[in-house]
């Protein structure tokens, strides 16, 4: 006989709201990991509501969030906790705090702590457990994850990490690449930092346009500002292009003291100043050759 998913409709002895409670049958239980360079997801199906997941994305470290087929959650501010098994006598539930809820198919986002503590309870046989109200009616909701076969595949997920890249996108779509010394040559952090990025677009063909906007501070005349701009500009350009990149996706502009980070009143501030500004977008490449202009 098929086995009907759980989710079960009971009444709270100390309340009089209904209360709704989504979890799938142990016998039911898997765990899944997905993931490429770019992101890893451990999730748990939950019966009739969705699933469960715990998510990795490249540069950062996980969060936990629900996947709901329907709209059952209303808005507001729900309890996430570490929920001790029945079978765990005298351990009490761990409280992490809220978590805002919203609209759509992922109604919220933990934050990367709650996150970490909800896997620690899952190797110690907690449950995942998220208490709110329905968006009809107001009344009690319940969703529950179970530890059943999660160590397996919390391992198959910590192999999954270790083949992330080192940033995300929106990490590096606007970067300073930085000429602290005032020079217009490239100092090794900085070779450090484009490295890092030129790892993230070998992965990501996606990103197929560059643009380049080069900076000083206000020491010298301005003439004298903008060359070096253009030159600290023209460097990372020259390192970009020497790792592969083509030049046809780069856009190169110079602006020399205009547009400061921070004011030049001091040497930690003018230091700020002396910077190239990397952004990366993805769009269509419309020229050939890369532009060149002042502004």
């Amino acid at each position: 006989m098929r086995l009907r998913p759980l989710a079960v409709f009971f009444l709270l002895a100390s309340q009089p709201a209904l209360a709704i409670t989504f979890q799938t049958r142990l016998e039911n239980v898997e765990w899944t990991v997905t993931g490429d360079k770019f992101e890893c997801r451990l999730a748990q199906p939950v019966s009739q509501f969705g699933s469960g997941e715990f998510v990795r994305r490249a540069g950062e470290q996980a969060t936990f969030q629900l996947s709901a087929r329907e709209r059952w959650m209303g808005p507001g501010s729900a309890t996430l906790l570490a929920a001790a098994a029945p079978w765990q006598p005298g351990r009490g539930d761990i409280n992490l705090g809220r978590v805002t809820v919203g609209d759509g198919e992922v109604p919220f986002t933990s934050s990367q702590e709650q996150a970490a503590r909800l896997m620690t309870g899952l190797l110690e046989g907690r449950s995942p457990v998220v208490r709110h109200r329905t968006a009809m009616g107001g009344d009690s909701l319940e969703v529950r994850l179970l530890p059943a076969r999660f160590g397996k595949a919390y391992e198959e997920y910590l192999t999954c990490t270790l083949g992330l890249l080192p940033v995300n996108y929106d990490q590096i779509r606007q970067s300073q690449i930085g000429f602290p010394s005032g020079g217009v040559e490239l100092e090794p952090l900085s070779q450090a930092k484009l490295d890092i990025i030129l790892q993230y677009l070998e992965a990501d063909p996606s990103v197929n346009r560059i643009t380049l906007d080069g900076h000083s501070d206000n020491s010298g005349n301005r003439l004298t500002n903008r060359d070096l701009s253009r030159r600290r500009a023209q460097a990372v350009m020259d390192y970009l292009t020497g790792q592969g990149i083509p030049a046809e996706q780069i856009t190169l502009r110079f602006h020399g003291e205009r547009y400061p980070l921070v004011a030049n009143n001091n040497a930690a501030n003018r230091a700020q100043n002396r910077r190239v500004t990397l952004r990366l977008d993805r769009e269509a490449v419309v020229s050939e050759q890369p532009a060149i202009a002042p502004d």
